[in-house]
């Protein structure tokens, strides 16, 4: 009995040594890319043509991002991409989750057309133009809500929320009707406690989506400088070293400024500024996060 206990308590010391080993490549993996991104963005630009800037930059220094922040528009970028990060999330969120309960209700007579009209989304798209045309007739065209209405709701989105409601006991919501309750009052005081995790990963899927979305500012909003978004502003940053011009400055500032600023510095820059802000979001999400991915993983 000594010798087996000995055994397993072997058995387990391997497996835990060859699983820290394990974690510990898959971090390592995870980790480099960002941190010699962030090594890159720190490091002066001309030493950063030589190579070999790996996890600590060789020459310290902030020019880089002087360079972004000077341009025009960025903070009313900023201030944009926030606000329809916060607005698009919430709005999407309580569409799409107001859709899935409906759609999870074995009483919703057409929930299987409404279903196969939500899939059918998944797969044909107008395209460009009849978009833009839907924008114009809308006038949506030259608002902010251009950013809003079209993005509020995702077939995908609302077929995870609706699996994860699918899994909750039905006597609940009849138990409510027999106290009374209407169902507004079942959705907002039963349902979505109950679907927390689910719920923020949707909702970290939706502010990731909002945050780095720039395509439809150049699309419907590019003549609109009080309607720029952080990443459409940063992108024109990009174009502009790359090419070596830029608006609102004349031809010596630019040459100053490109003889100490190189386009890959102000790429990794870029990278930083618009990655960190949503990553600082993760955290508080985490733990939802981890049991809304696990949906479906385990069945009683």
């Amino acid at each position: 009995m000594a010798n087996k206990a000995f055994n397993a308590t072997r058995g387990d010391k391997v497996f835990n040594i060859f699983n820290i080993l394990a974690m510990t490549m898959v971090l390592i993996v995870t980790l480099y890319p960002f941190l010699n991104v962030l090594a890159i963005s720190f490091n002066d630009s001309t030493d950063t043509v030589r190579g070999g800037v790996y996890l600590w930059p060789r020459e310290f220094t902030l020019e880089n991002y002087k360079t972004i922040f000077q341009y025009e528009g960025l903070l009313t970028g900023l201030k944009i991409s926030v606000l329809r990060t916060l607005i698009g999330t919430f709005l999407g969120l309580l569409s799409s989750s107001m859709i899935a309960y409906t759609l999870s209700r074995p009483d919703f007579k057409i929930r299987k057309f409404v279903s196969v009209s939500l899939a059918l989304t998944m797969y044909f798209s107008g395209g460009l133009i009849p978009t833009y045309i839907l924008m114009r007739d809308l006038s949506l065209i030259g608002t902010f809500w251009v950013y809003i209405f079209p993005l509020m709701i995702s077939a995908f989105n609302v077929f995870v929320i609706r699996s994860f409601m699918d899994g909750l006991p039905y006597a609940l919501q009849e138990s409510a009707k027999l106290d009374g309750a209407n169902d507004f009052t079942i959705y907002y005081k039963i349902i979505l406690p109950l679907c927390k995790p689910v719920l923020a990963t949707i909702a970290l899927f939706l502010a990731v989506g909002q945050w780095n979305q720039w395509i439809d500012t150049y699309i419907y909003n590019n003549n609109k400088p009080n309607l720029t978004t952080l990443q459409y502003e940063l992108m024109k940053v990009l174009q502009s070293t790359q090419q070596g011009s830029s608006a609102g400055r004349n031809a010596n500032d630019m040459a100053q400024q490109m003889a100490q600023i190189s386009p890959e510095s102000i790429k990794m820059a870029i990278t930083i500024v618009a990655t960190v802000p949503i990553l600082l979001v993760y955290p508080f999400l985490q733990k939802y996060f981890v049991g809304g991915m696990t949906l479906g993983a385990v069945k009683a």
